[in-house]
């Protein structure tokens, strides 16, 4: 059976950028999908808790009858299996493993000192996390001219594996900078990925998928607010 054939199913969140990762990543595969919201804060689904017993987690694609779990896995499944052109993954397997490296130090460093501002106690403890995602950005700053090779992408001349694993992010980059009155992105320090996020938040595969600013803050003020134990701020 043709590929096209199979029916396919994402279990997600709107507000989740590792959902957002494979929604981009069947967008950029022309692959149609039914996408099923989880209301998390009310409790998961059956469906999630069945497809994904290990970490109970949003993303799963649901591929025909096979779950796929993880972001990241799902994106390079995606890839694998809809292998036609575009391909989103670098053909060169040094290209692979730099993209994948990067990948891997945005979800377990970068993206998690991106939240600690938010729930850092103390204006030191504060300014210390915004630090580090500075700090973190220029990184990236660099990584983006070595991986672009002045192209406009990550991927080169369209949007692949790196671009989606750092762009899901950038809608809570932008929440984050509203929330804390900080300029993150920037031409003085990272003038380049300014640029990269505003082509990449403008894509055709793109731009239906990320979440609105406004929306996501109130979003984020909500799950402040239950962390806190506080109320929940009226609309």
């Amino acid at each position: 059976m043709d590929e096209n054939d199979v029916k396919v199913k994402v279990l997600g969140s709107w507000s989740s950028p590792f959902v957002m990762r494979a929604m981009i990543a069947l967008n950029i595969k022309s692959v149609n999908y039914e996408y099923l919201e989880e209301r998390l804060w009310e409790g998961k689904s059956e469906l999630l808790l069945k497809s994904n017993p290990v970490h109970k987690k949003i993303p799963v694609l649901i591929h025909g009858d096979k779950p796929i779990c993880e972001s990241l896995v799902i994106v390079q499944y995606i890839d694998e299996v809809w292998s036609s052109t575009p391909s989103i993954l670098p053909s060169d397997p040094h290209e692979r493993a730099t993209d994948r490296f990067w990948a891997a130090y945005l979800d377990e460093k970068w993206f998690p000192s991106m939240r600690t501002i938010a729930i850092a106690q103390g204006e030191d403890a504060r300014k210390a996390a915004i630090a580090q995602l500075e700090e973190g950005l220029v990184l990236l700053e660099e990584a983006f001219g070595k991986c672009s090779k002045g192209k406009p992408f990550f991927g080169g001349d369209q949007i692949g594996y790196l671009d989606i694993a750092f762009g899901c992010f950038l809608g809570w980059l932008r929440v984050t900078e509203k929330m804390s009155v900080i300029n993150l992105l920037g031409e003085a320090k990272t003038p380049a990925l300014l640029k990269w996020a505003h082509r990449f938040c403008s894509d055709a595969y793109v731009k239906d998928v990320m979440p609105e600013t406004e929306k996501l803050a109130g979003f984020g003020k909500m799950i402040m607010a239950k962390l806190r134990g506080a109320a929940p701020p009226k609309s």
